[in-house]
């Protein structure tokens, strides 16, 4: 039986699912960031988990959002880009987006932004899905941008 290793040194490869994870992380962040601080300003009364399950459902649908504009401007049709945009990783952008949440509940008890979690909550959100991001990107070739 023959064995392959999968190549994890390529630095073109790291670049562009470095680039495709910032992307990613830029849209969930809108989303996630705004219903967080959203609840934070107005102090509307509602339970942290529903906070931040909303803000995990936002985060995706901002991203999904940014990613049809991207993509419609590379001159893909709307509904091209669309489907492009869903068909995307939810694995990513769901790890994004669950890790980012988690940092936030284990350093401030969650829903909560500051000056110093932000960036926490920022490096972990890309750590954790650039290696799925490059697996995938290297694997099958499935680049979003």
């Amino acid at each position: 039986m023959e064995s392959t290793t999968f190549d994890w040194t390529c630095k073109n490869t790291w670049q562009q699912s470095a680039k495709n994870t910032a992307w990613c992380l830029l849209g969930c962040s809108i989303g996630d960031f705004g219903t967080i601080l959203f609840f934070q300003l107005t102090k509307i009364p509602f339970p942290v988990l529903g906070i931040m399950i909303l803000a995990i459902i936002n985060g995706l649908v901002t991203s999904i959002i940014l990613e049809t504009i991207i993509l419609m401007k590379q001159k893909m049709s709307l509904n091209e880009s669309f489907k492009t945009a869903m068909s995307m990783s939810f694995i990513s952008m769901i790890s994004m987006e669950v890790t980012m949440n988690l940092t936030d509940y284990v350093f401030t008890g969650g829903a909560i932004l500051n000056w110093w979690i932000i960036p926490i909550m920022l490096a972990v959100g890309f750590v954790t899905p650039w290696p799925y991001n490059y697996w995938r990107l290297k694997k099958f070739g499935i680049n979003c941008h």
